[in-house]
C-alpha cells in the first residue's frame, strides 16, 4: 500500500502560496510552484514537524539526516517536469502498526514515510482538458507498507487505523473527497507453498476505501485468471473504473531507475536534532489504540461503544469531559452515541458547531438520576439545549417542568382505570396481560412527567388492591 496524505499546513511545501481547496483555478500559484526558471524553493518548517509527529505515531526510525531529490517524469499537471520527493534518505524508515483483526493482533510493517510535493489537477471537459495548479506544490507524506497484508480484512483494518491515527495527531484531516488521502494499491499473487511473490500490478489514485476493497478483489481474480490460463502477469500501472468495477492498464510500470533520481541542488539536507524529536514527542496526544484500552478499563464500557466513541477524537474528548462533571460513564456514552449523534445528523452540524457542552450533558444526566426529570422529559429538554444553548435547569425553570408526585400518579391511575371498566374486570378475572395496556394509557396521560418505575409500582399497588 502507498498512501499519500496531504499535510495540514497553511502554505505549500516550498513556497508561501496558500494550501486551500475549492478556490478559483490557479488562484494560489507563484513562480516557485509553477516551476519558473530561477525560482528557488524554501522548505516549510511545519512540514518537518508533522513528519516527525507521524514518525513517532507509527514507530518509525526518524532519520536525523534526510534529503530531497528530483524524481523526473513528464505529466501535464506537473509544470517542472519533475517532482521534488525523497528517495535514498527519507525522513522516516522501518516503522510498524499493530492492527486488531478477527483472529487477533497483527503487526504490519511500514517501509518508509517520505515527504514530497503534490501535482496539480487535470479537469477533463468535452472537447479539452484544462489544468488547475492550485494543488501543485502541496506537501504530502507518502506512507509505504511492507507486503504483509494478505486479505481485504487486513487492508481495511490497516487503512482505517492509519487514517484515524493521522487525524488524532493532527497531521491531516484525511478528507478523501478533497483528495487529502489517496491510495495506490499493489497486488501480487503466489502459489500455495511458495515464498516468492509474483509480479505486481499497481492500481493508482483510489479515493475511497470501498474502491480499494473492490480493486483488491478484482485484481486477485484477474491475476489468478491470467496465471491459471498459462499467461504471465506484466508489471503495470492501472486505474480503477468505478462505473464498470474493473481496472485498466494505463502504462507498463517504471522502476526507480526510470525516474533518474538525483539530489535536488536547490535544497540543502534536512537536519533534525534529538531535542526537536523529544519536544514534539512531549506534545503528542494519546493514540487511538491506547485510548481504547484505557476506556475499556477505566470506564467499564463495552468494546463496541468504545470503538464508536474513539472513532473521532473530539467525540472521545466530549465523553471524558462529561464524565469529569460526575455523570455515569455508560449513561454519557448512551446519550452521545444515540441522542447526540442523531441530533447532529439531523441538524447537519458538527460537534464544534452545536451549542451543547459536556457540562450541560452531565447536568442533564444527573437530573435524571436525582429523579427531578424523567427520560421522556429529558429527551425534549435535550433538543432545546442543543437549539438554544441553555442548560437543563434553566429550561426546567423557564418552562415550569416538574415530575409528578406519587399522590398525583395515584390519582391519574385511578381516573384512567375508571375509563376502562371492561378491561379492569377482565384483569380481575385473570387477564394479567392487560397491565401492559394500562401502562400504555398511563404513559399517554402523564406525557412523560411520571417516572416509569414509580408509575409501574403504583399501578401494581392499585391493581392488587
Amino acid at each position: 500500500m502507498e498512501v499519500h496524505v496531504q499535510l495540514q499546513t497553511h502554505t505549500k511545501l516550498f513556497c508561501r502560496c496558500l494550501r486551500k481547496f475549492g478556490d478559483a483555478p490557479n488562484s494560489h500559484t507563484c513562480p516557485v510552484c509553477l516551476g519558473m526558471p530561477g525560482a528557488l524553493p524554501v522548505l516549510n518548517e511545519k512540514v518537518i514537524e508533522l513528519g516527525i509527529r507521524l514518525g513517532l505515531a507509527f514507530n518509525f526510525t526518524i532519520n536525523k539526516h534526510s534529503e530531497f531529490a528530483r524524481k523526473n517524469y513528464f505529466y501535464p499537471d506537473s509544470p517542472k517536469g519533475y517532482q521534488i520527493s525523497q528517495f535514498e534518505f527519507p525522513i522516516n524508515e522501518n516503522g510498524y502498526m499493530d492492527v486488531e483483526l478477527s483472529g487477533g493482533t497483527k503487526r504490519i510493517g511500514i517501509t518508509r514515510a517520505h515527504l514530497e510535493e503534490d501535482a496539480g489537477k487535470l479537469i477533463h471537459q468535452k472537447d479539452k482538458s484544462v489544468v488547475d495548479l492550485n494543488r501543485c506544490g502541496t506537501p504530502l507524506i507518502e506512507i509505504v507498507s511492507e507486503p504483509h497484508m494478505c486479505s481485504v480484512e487486513d487492508v481495511r483494518a490497516y487503512l482505517d487505523q492509519l487514517k484515524q491515527t493521522i487525524q488524532y495527531i493532527d497531521v491531516s484531516d484525511c478528507d478523501m473527497e478533497k483528495g487529502n488521502l489517496r491510495v495506490d494499491l499493489n497486488v501480487s499473487l503466489r502459489k500455495i507453498g511458495e515464498t516468492e511473490l509474483g509480479i505486481r500490478r499497481e492500481v493508482k489514485n483510489l479515493n475511497s476505501f470501498r474502491f480499494v476493497e473492490k480493486a483488491i478483489k478484482y485484481e486477485i481474480s484477474k491475476q489468478a485468471e491470467i496465471l491459471e490460463s498459462g499467461g504471465e502477469v506484466v508489471q503495470s500501472t492501472l486505474l480503477w473504473d468505478e462505473k464498470q468495477n474493473r481496472s485498466y492498464i494505463i502504462r507498463t510500470k517504471e522502476d526507480a531507475p526510470d525516474y533518474r533520481y538525483f539530489p535536488d541542488p536547490d535544497l540543502p539536507p534536512v537536519k533534525i536534532t534529538q531535542q526537536q524529536i523529544d519536544k514534539i514527542n512531549s506534545q503528542m496526544p494519546e493514540l487511538p489504540l491506547t485510548k481504547a484500552k484505557r476506556f475499556l478499563v477505566d470506564y467499564s464500557l463495552n468494546s463496541v461503544d468504545v470503538e464508536r466513541l474513539i472513532s473521532d477524537q473530539k467525540t472521545a474528548q466530549f465523553f471524558e469531559d462529561a464524565v469529569k462533571y460526575g455523570a455515569e460513564p455508560q449513561k454519557v456514552a448512551n446519550w452521545i452515541l444515540v441522542h447526540l449523534t442523531r441530533e447532529i445528523k439531523e441538524l447537519k452540524q458538527t460537534l464544534d458547531e452545536i451549542q451543547l457542552t459536556p457540562k450541560m450533558l452531565a447536568e442533564l444526566i444527573l437530573l435524571i438520576d436525582q429523579g427531578k426529570i424523567t427520560d421522556v422529559l429529558a429527551r425534549d429538554i435535550f433538543k432545546k439545549m442543543i437549539s438554544n444553548g441553555q442548560s437543563a435547569s434553566t429550561i426546567i425553570k423557564s418552562d415550569n417542568i416538574s415530575v409528578a408526585s406519587v399522590d398525583e400518579i395515584g390519582d391519574v391511575i385511578s381516573q384512567t382505570l375508571l375509563k376502562f371498566p371492561k378491561e379492569l374486570e377482565r384483569f380481575k378475572g385473570g387477564d394479567v396481560k392487560l397491565k401492559g395496556f394500562f401502562m400504555g394509557q398511563l404513559m399517554r396521560e402523564t406525557r412523560g412527567k411520571a417516572d416509569p418505575k414509580v408509575l409501574n409500582s403504583k399501578l401494581d399497588e392499585i391493581l392488587n388492591s
